[in-house]
């Protein structure tokens, strides 16, 4: 993709694994002040209880406010980018496998790891990356806003420790993906279950997104999602062995989108 203006639709890329990707280092022993047991091995299945909280916490019928964000999509569609189901589909694929999908994967599971295994500063320090790591003021916004709603809807709905603990350690700012991990490793979520449905939680609200914008059918809007499966899940794969040197973004455009999104004439999102 390429930083430049206008309606050019630069933002097909196909996915491509990321470069130089590095294992996550995992702690040899749990720290005393962990709050958690460690989570259950990425093989493991999701059993029932993980499999309902998962589809609770991230319906879109857990209050968040994720359906009043496109992430820049909305710039994307009027400015001809994307203009049916196969640029839609494009320009997601590239989204989720080498933009903010990715990365929000990867900083969900690096905090999964860090609140399981009890590593209070490394966690501390993630934190601060998540909030800072965004591109545009609506997308800090858009990651914070719903990261604050998040913790507040799960403590006061299915609390745990690992919450409890988050929040005494940073007080300020939690970005979304963070506050899911969190929650996910405080009630032993397995790691893999976590990331895929994460994925097909954002990936669902872009579609939506799109599909009011384009505008698109719902039938259409369920076509591009079948279309992703594998990307999803490629994506959450890698996510889950990525450390914070493998976090990057190749989608320029979306970026753009994401900044210029605010001085649109009119609007239906709030990024």
């Amino acid at each position: 993709m390429t930083a430049t203006s206008g309606p050019r639709r630069d933002a097909r890329v196909s996915p491509k694994p990321v470069a130089g990707r590095t294992r996550a280092r995992r702690s040899q022993a749990p720290r005393k002040t962990g709050v958690v047991a460690p989570a259950e091995p990425l093989s493991q299945l999701c059993d029932q209880a993980a499999l309902f909280r998962l589809m609770s916490w991230l319906s879109p019928s857990f209050p968040v406010g994720a359906f009043a964000y496109s992430s820049g999509i909305e710039w994307a569609v009027e400015a001809g980018d994307i203009s049916d189901a196969a640029s839609l589909r494009d320009w997601l694929a590239a989204m989720i496998a080498n933009g903010a999908g990715f990365c929000d994967a990867a900083l969900a599971a690096q905090a999964h790891r860090r609140a399981s295994q009890g590593e209070d500063e490394a966690l501390v320090e993630l934190c601060e990356v998540a909030a800072a790591f965004v591109p545009s003021r609506e997308r800090q916004l858009e990651t914070t806003a719903q990261g604050k709603a998040f913790v507040e809807i799960a403590r006061a709905t299915w609390p745990c420790a690992a919450l409890d603990r988050l929040l005494a350690l940073n007080p300020g700012a939690i970005a979304y993906p963070v506050a899911v991990g969190v929650l996910c490793a405080g009630h032993r979520i397995p790691l893999a279950a976590t990331l895929q449905a994460f994925l097909h939680a954002l990936i669902s609200n872009w579609i939506s997104a799109g599909v009011r914008l384009v505008p698109l059918g719902q039938t259409d809007g369920q076509r591009v999602l079948v279309s992703l499966e594998t990307v999803i899940h490629d994506t959450a794969a890698r996510a889950a062995q990525a450390s914070l040197d493998d976090l990057g973004s190749a989608t320029f455009r979306a970026d753009i989108g994401s900044m210029r999104h605010e001085s649109q004439y009119t609007r239906l999102f709030r990024s």
